[in-house]
């Protein structure tokens, strides 16, 4: 089956988070999102389980734009997702704009890695463009020169919201960036001034959800 055309710098995010009830009927529907191949604008989609919390589902999805992306929902995606009725509650989905990669080089791309870091922060208003600043300025380095990183993405929603998506090949390479000095990167980049609320998860991919 042929992959979708090359990745051209384009691109929304779309995450998912739900709480599972009935984990082999959300697997089974979850690997019918197969489907999404030869859909117009789509680049990818993985996701797998929560390592803190082992019913939490996420996953993650990418589109050309916003444009190709609600063509699909207002067509396709309600017969792909009946497939999983009733297997989850608690669903949160969120959409962001790819404002610029973490490392270089980002495609939506899941074959080596085997481990996603989501951060989640909701940024005080006058404190957005600060934000973006040290994410490009302090954070962005540290995690490209960390072993077992592959790329990322740095994402905004409206209202101040943003996505920190990033790629590792092994959990315990992605650990020993967040033991090596993540909390002193915080003080630099007064991480702590900028948030309001950040949310965050360690996810374990599971290879039969890529698209």
């Amino acid at each position: 089956m042929p992959r979708p055309a090359p990745y051209d710098g384009a691109v929304l995010v779309k995450w998912i988070r739900c709480s599972v009830v009935d984990r082999h009927g959300f697997e089974r529907g979850q690997r019918k999102w197969a489907g999404l191949l030869g859909e117009p604008g789509f680049r990818g989609q993985s996701g797998g389980w929560s390592r803190t919390r082992p019913d939490v589902a996420h996953v993650f999805a990418f589109w050309e734009n916003r444009v190709f992306y609600d063509s699909f929902m207002a067509r396709g995606h309600d017969q792909l997702a009946t497939g999983q009725t009733g297997t989850f509650r608690d669903m949160q989905v969120m959409l962001f704009e790819r404002r610029f990669d973490v490392k270089t080089g980002f495609e939506p791309d899941f074959t080596e890695a085997d481990v996603v870091r989501v951060a989640h922060s909701s940024v005080h208003e006058d404190r957005a463009e600060h934000f973006v600043l040290m994410q490009k300025q302090v954070w962005n380095p540290a995690m490209a020169g960390s072993p077992g990183m592959l790329r990322g993405v740095f994402g905004e929603a409206p209202g101040n919201e943003f996505l920190v998506l990033s790629m590792w090949k092994s959990s315990a390479e992605r650990g020993k960036y967040r033991a090596d000095g993540a909390e002193r990167l915080a003080v630099r980049a007064q991480t702590a001034t900028d948030v309001a609320a950040l949310t965050g998860d360690v996810v374990e991919l599971e290879p039969s959800w890529t698209v």
